[in-house]
């Protein structure tokens, strides 16, 4: 697996926000919402511009589509903090051309008095994907972290006179989300509003019953302060928090949160979009793929990519030597023996490192033109790695931009055909089958599938078909031969 990485590798254009909200989707287009009013929007999840302010401006929203509308929910300081109220407003499009892009106000959904210990602000919202129901968790620091329950058709409150949930304290921006049976209560903990001196991460604790207990890993509750760690600072982003989930397809999801500060970026508060993956019941932070020089091994066999080429042996071939004694053929080592402190004849060694393979001295019986693929035991040989590197100014998808796949230190590039099998081409043109979208899985293995293949409508992935074969399919989430390993060689 890939280690640990240092960064997030950054969207592109603009992408500054506080306090985002879940990202939605609307006409194709991806859209989130932050304090203030500051809207980003996004084709293709990667390159990022400003949108319409909404006219109302608030702290932290949060958004959902329900039904045929889109509702957003504004917290404001009403008077002296922690006096705050959450207002919904909503619209049927979230493109302000359109004719059903109008913000239409719906009213105060959620509201603390001052003196309560609670700070009605940071509205989250999920709609419970097993009964229909939409629930609301909101709050601060300032008291407790509260549930109610919503109209999925109104998006105000089920019943007025409900007395809200207390679910946590000592955090704020929370949010809900279900899988597999539970209810995880994703909260941001730490100083926030600092730059680079806030100590913003996100942590968690799950519950059977949307209502709580919510525990932690430790089974503290996270209304006795609870919380297992999620996403903390890392490298040079400082302060995760303000997390949202995307789920995208089977097997693949993100989430959003935003930064405190980026320190490549003068300290701002940034948005950042990662994998989102699952490991012993629980949400793991995964990290977007970084340029490198990787080793691509199938988890269905094993066995890794490789240019169908005649390999050479790193080093070269190995001889039969002689070992020690008298009427030996001449060792390496002195007087025709070993070399110093080990065996000699066969097993020997050459008594020194053997350098990695310069392709370029190794390439020069490969064949020219378009070659095959295949599949082999790993044995560190040069058409063995492969150098994944981000294409500039060729878009991308959520999160990440698309990535070329050469032969280290080549420009012989992995590309898709009309067949829908594999080949490498001698150069890469940056054509769509030579671009690459590589999403991780939410196991942490990794699926790479051309942006296009040729006279496919539909996406590919590669596959591992057999333990010497590799191709396109489409794919499946449940099958390992659509998961990859990428490991430094």
């Amino acid at each position: 697996m890939l280690a640990l990485l240092t960064r997030a590798m950054a969207l592109d254009g603009e992408f500054r926000i506080h306090d985002p909200s879940t990202l939605v989707r609307c006409d194709g287009r991806f859209y989130t919402y932050g304090t203030g009013g500051t809207c980003l929007v996004s084709e293709d999840g990667w390159t990022w511009g400003r949108g319409a302010t909404p006219p109302r401006r608030g702290m932290a929203p949060d958004i959902i589509h329900v039904g045929d509308r889109y509702l957003m929910y504004v917290a404001r300081n009403v008077g002296a903090q922690p006096r705050a109220d959450i207002n919904l407003v909503w619209t049927r499009s979230l493109d302000t051309n359109s004719p059903d892009g109008k913000w239409e106000e719906a009213g105060v959904v959620a509201s603390s008095d001052g003196v309560e210990d609670c700070n009605a602000i940071d509205p989250g919202l999920m709609l419970d994907p097993t009964d229909g129901k939409l629930w609301m968790v909101y709050g601060s620091y300032f008291g407790f972290i509260r549930l109610l329950e919503l109209d999925p058709k109104s998006g105000l409150r089920q019943d007025p006179n409900a007395t809200p949930v207390n679910l946590a304290i000592n955090c704020e921006a929370p949010i809900l989300i279900q899988e597999g049976g539970w209810y995880y209560l994703l909260a941001t903990h730490g100083s926030c509003c600092r730059g680079a001196d806030s100590g913003y991460n996100l942590r968690m604790g799950r519950s059977r019953k949307v209502t709580g207990p919510y525990l932690d890993h430790e089974g503290v509750e996270m209304i006795r302060g609870g919380g297992k760690l999620f996403a903390g600072s890392r490298g040079r982003v400082i302060g995760p928090g303000h997390f949202g989930r995307i789920q995208l397809e089977d097997g693949v999801e993100k989430f959003s949160c935003h930064y405190e500060a980026d320190l490549d970026r003068g300290g701002a508060s940034v948005l950042d979009l990662r994998p989102l993956l699952w490991k012993d019941g629980w949400p793991v932070a995964g990290d977007n793929l970084q340029e490198g020089t990787y080793q691509i091994e199938s988890v269905r066999t094993g066995t890794v990519l490789e240019l169908a080429v005649e390999g050479t042996p790193v080093g070269g071939r190995r001889e039969r030597r002689g070992g020690p004694g008298p009427g030996g053929p001449a060792g390496p080592g002195p007087g025709g023996g070993p070399p110093p402190g080990g065996g000699g004849g066969l097993f020997g060694g050459t008594g020194r490192s053997i350098p990695d393979q310069d392709v370029a001295q190794v390439s020069t019986n490969w064949p020219i033109g378009e070659l095959p693929l295949r599949m082999a035991t790993y044995l560190c040989q040069a058409q063995q790695k492969w150098s994944i590197t981000a294409v500039t100014n060729a878009g991308g998808y959520l999160g990440s931009p698309y990535f070329k796949i050469t032969v280290a230190n080549t420009d012989r590039a992995l590309a898709a055909t009309a067949e829908g099998e594999l080949i490498v081409v001698p150069a890469f043109t940056g054509a769509p089958e030579q671009l690459w979208r590589i999403d991780q899985l939410a196991d942490g293995t990794w699926r790479l599938q051309p942006k296009s293949t040729p006279g496919h409508p539909q996406p590919f992935a590669l596959s591992a078909v057999g333990a010497s074969f590799a191709t396109l399919s489409k794919f499946d989430a449940g099958s390992n031969k659509h998961h990859w390993i990428l490991k430094a060689p």
